[in-house]
């Protein structure tokens, strides 16, 4: 179709500022061919100037944008003859020691409420490399909009934080920060660069892993009562011996959609499993009768325990953009917690539940409301528990707001309803209604009829970076309380997770150190026995579980503990880290107690831009008299090695 002289000549002015600047930064021949030809075209004196825009190369196939990965180049020599060519496509300067990438357009208006970002997107798994990399470079001073409670991210939105901050990380001597940054914008090069060019279609297989894993010694594998040997592992099976883990992942956007899935054959051998006498017993802890239909329980590892090998999808989520809404059904993660080691409310400790969800991925601005409160972000789904026995297939809803009031400063609230199930009253829109809004306590005879809310659990967290250690010093604190409107209303009666984060020691800069603290053993009569903390015992008798573990913290019922990472950064996605874990679970609830100590070293690295090789040694020393007797331990060598396809990108 012809161009209007107006259309070519607005074209010929937008391409003037790319040509110059691909002449500036020598990126060969062919682009000062390009530069020459398009400086000819006549342009007004007081048209603005345009930032460089990416072309697509034909009309089919993109390989890849931006090359944030690039090698340096050679100088460009002379240009050859002029002759006419396909427009080239402009990818950013090849990294140097001073400048480490080429900026990106920022994102967004910070005055307006609504993104100009239309596109839809996949998120990005909770046990990925880029969540630990996002909170050290928001903990250096940087990304001031990452909510930490409130993952997982989009591939987007993790685009649009990096870009709001990219300017001010150029414009500094943080060498650490470039390096994070660097590595991010790699690993979302495909998303290419909003608000100038469309991303065109987004698809092909993400990753290919597999996970050896040795393990020697008796482990714990019972989430909801003594404790678990590994946890935060999607409620994979572990039992001693060898055990793999083989999948893949798949990731697919156009427009407003996205569809991703993982999915993963599960080995674990065959375990012995708590004896007869002992499931009875544990079992009565949670006034279950151990008789069908509640022999067996997935709550309880009864024994003798068969070996695994299911083929299972991790996650798998259809979702829709909506003025900043991820709208998707499937299964997905979620991880609502700024700590590292656990989320209160809800994390990966347990499979995924299929659910409902309407998640605010970008910040929005309210009129009034946000002058106070700052930028606020929600989340909601709607899905089913299995696992449950008593009663059966139990229904879940969880509900979120997080709020930015400052630039350092991020508080928020959850609340999770767990209701109905086979046996129970049916589930109506009355009591559905009532458990978001009921602030009363419930009483006998209501939590046994038809106007039962269901089992509520409240959460309350919040991060701040320190005043006058910005950029090394951030505090953070997760709480969750039953049946309470907040832990704030019932401090006594909660349960916490506070934190510390130091991201860099001064003068040793790739050092960073995290400290957190975890305990579900409140300080009042209502938790003796076990019977606060992610159970119910009137009716969600086998609470806040999916399939056997709980959805929320892996501290479990009644027991307090704390966990300490100390870690030397690589580069911005490779690193060597030391932990330290311990556990102990109250007299009261568990004869005897139990007690867990683990020391672990973990190595990061990658052989390329494509592999990635995640190994680690864990020992472990552990006491359950309920169990066995004595001193047990355990030792666990695991490598995984995963592979990054290059993923494949098609010009809208």
């Amino acid at each position: 179709m012809e161009q209007s002289p107006k259309a070519n000549l607005r074209r010929a002015v937008s391409r003037l500022p790319t040509a110059i600047a691909c002449l500036a930064l020598g990126l060969g021949s062919g682009f000062a061919q390009t530069a020459q030809t398009n400086a000819l075209a006549p342009a007004p004196a007081n048209a603005p100037a345009a930032a460089p825009v990416p072309v697509a190369e034909g009309r089919e196939k993109i390989e890849s944008r931006p090359g944030y990965a690039q090698q340096p180049v050679t100088s460009p020599q002379a240009a050859p003859t002029p002759q006419t060519a396909p427009a080239p496509v402009v990818t950013p300067a090849p990294p140097t020691a001073q400048v480490p990438y080429t900026a990106l357009p920022a994102y967004g208006n910070p005055e307006t409420s609504q993104p100009r970002d239309t596109d839809g997107s996949a998120y990005i798994p909770v046990d990925s490399w880029v969540y630990p990399a996002m909170l050290r470079l928001y903990s250096l001073g940087y990304v001031n909009t990452a909510y930490l409670a409130m993952r997982p991210y989009t591939r987007r939105s993790a685009l649009h934080m990096l870009q709001a901050s990219e300017g001010a990380i150029a414009a500094g001597d943080d060498e650490q920060a470039q390096e994070i940054l660097s590595a991010l914008l790699t690993e979302l090069t495909d998303e290419g660069v909003p608000g100038k060019t469309e991303r065109g279609t987004v698809y092909g297989v993400q990753s290919v892993y597999t996970r050896m894993m040795g393990i020697s010694g008796p482990i714990l594998v019972d989430s909801f009562h003594l404790g678990q040997t590994f946890f935060n592992d999607y409620g994979r099976p572990h039992e001693t011996g060898f055990n793999n883990v083989t999948g893949f992942s798949t990731l697919n956007e156009q427009g407003p959609f996205s569809l991703y899935v993982r999915g993963e054959y599960q080995h674990a051998p065959s375990a012995a499993g708590y004896t007869q006498a002992l499931a009875q017993q544990i079992s009565l802890l949670d006034e279950i009768a151990f008789a069908p239909p509640n022999d067996p329980q997935a709550t309880i590892p009864s024994g003798p325990i068969a070996a695994q090998n299911p083929f299972r999808l991790v996650e798998a989520t259809l979702s829709v953009h909506l003025l900043g809404h991820e709208i998707s059904g499937g299964k997905s993660d979620a991880w609502l917690g700024p700590g590292e080691g656990g989320a209160m409310p809800w994390s990966n400790n347990a499979e995924n539940i299929y659910s409902f969800r309407i998640n605010r991925v970008e910040p929005l601005r309210i009129k009034y409301l946000s002058r106070w409160l700052g930028p606020v972000r929600y989340d909601f789904f709607y899905g089913s528990l299995k696992g449950h026995t008593d009663p059966n297939d139990d229904w879940v809803h969880s509900d979120m707001f997080s709020f930015q009031p400052t630039a350092n400063f991020q508080f928020g609230f959850q609340r999770t309803v767990i209701f109905g199930g086979k046996g129970h009253e049916p589930v109506t829109l009355r009591t559905f209604l009532k458990g978001f809004f009921d602030t009363n306590d419930t009483n006998a005879a209501e939590k046994l009829s038809r106007d039962d809310p269901g089992a509520r659990f409240s959460a309350f967290d919040f991060s701040y970076r320190l005043p006058y250690v910005r950029n090394y010093l951030t505090l953070y604190a997760d709480s969750v309380t039953h049946d309470d409107l907040t832990p704030v209303s019932a401090p006594r009666r909660a349960a916490y997770r506070p934190g510390i984060y130091l991201a860099q020691f001064p003068g040793v800069r790739r050092l960073d150190l995290r400290v957190e603290g975890v305990s579900t053993d409140c300080a009042t009569l209502v938790c003796l026995g076990g019977s606060n903390s992610y159970v119910e015992n009137a009716v969600q008798k086998q609470g806040y579980t999916n399939k056997g573990n709980i959805l929320g913290d892996w501290i479990g019922r009644e027991a307090k503990g704390g966990q300490a990472w100390l870690t030397w950064h690589l580069s911005g996605n490779e690193w060597v880290q030391a932990e330290y874990l311990y556990k102990k679970t109250a007299k009261d609830f568990i004869a005897g107690g139990t007690t867990q100590d683990q020391f672990r070293v973990d190595v990061m690295k990658r052989i390329g831009p494509a592999i990635e090789v995640n190994g680690w040694f864990q020992h472990e020393g552990w006491k359950a008299p309920i169990y066995r007797t004595g001193a047990q331990s355990d030792n666990t060598v695991t490598v995984q090695v995963t592979f990054f396809p290059r993923l494949k990108t098609k010009a809208p």
